[in-house]
């Protein structure tokens, strides 16, 4: 989805999170701090936060000796959000893409990014540098969760992501990539109330996360792949 004024207006009606677009950050915001839990940098694990942040940089903002924790940390402050979890991609944010899923009394939201330059299959590290690219997703749950529920959610949320990139893209030579050496994952949930015990395939959450997830990840791998096809045309010319 391109950051258009009309089309984020209409969708953070709907979204239980507001979230803007301002290069080289995408905000998401909720209207009271929630339980994560993921592996982002500076929130790895479970944590309790308000805001998640996505911040776009090119490979010359972290060459070898720069520490990517200092430096995502000075720009987070440098918006006034010094305590935001927060991911980092070389994808354009304004290609972000958000869905929903409701099934019975549950909802999911997922807002991601999709890059896949970066791609690796699962149990077979390629022996070389890879290209920036990553996905970054944040899914927020309507239901709070209990520790369990929250590690199933997890799990639940990389099976749909690898399905939308199997399904939808083959890279050019070898075997289909299941994701990138850099993907991150972070679950939200609201934290009072009493939490769901289970988040597995079987269960409505479970549900409502695969389908929110493997929608958003599936229409970011289209339009990766078309943005790469037409980069490779410009090439050419």
């Amino acid at each position: 989805m391109m950051c258009d004024a009309n089309a984020m207006g209409a969708t953070m009606e709907a979204a239980p999170f507001a979230f803007s677009c301002a290069p080289p950050f995408l905000t998401a915001r909720f209207s009271a701090p929630r339980r994560t839990l993921g592996w982002s940098m500076l929130h790895p694990g479970f944590s309790i936060v308000r805001d998640i942040v996505w911040v776009e940089v090119r490979d010359r903002d972290l060459p070898p000796e720069v520490d990517a924790c200092a430096f995502l940390r000075a720009k987070l402050a440098s918006i006034g959000l010094p305590q935001a979890l927060a991911f980092m991609t070389a994808r354009d944010i304004r290609r972000h893409h958000f869905r929903q899923s409701r099934v019975e009394d549950v909802e999911a939201a997922c807002l991601t990014t999709v890059g896949l330059s970066n791609g690796e299959r699962v149990g077979a590290r390629k022996p070389f540098r890879a290209l920036v690219g990553t996905i970054n997703t944040l899914i927020h749950v309507s239901r709070p969760l209990t520790d369990g529920a929250f590690v199933e959610a997890i799990s639940i949320a990389a099976q749909a992501r690898t399905a939308a990139i199997v399904e939808t893209w083959r890279p050019p030579a070898g075997p289909a990539i299941t994701g990138t050496g850099t993907d991150c994952i972070v679950v939200a949930a609201p934290c009072g109330g009493e939490p769901m015990a289970c988040a597995g395939l079987h269960t409505a959450v479970g549900e409502a996360i695969g389908g929110a997830v493997y929608a958003a990840t599936r229409e970011g791998v289209e339009a990766w792949a078309l943005d790469m096809a037409r980069a490779r045309g410009a090439s050419t010319v």
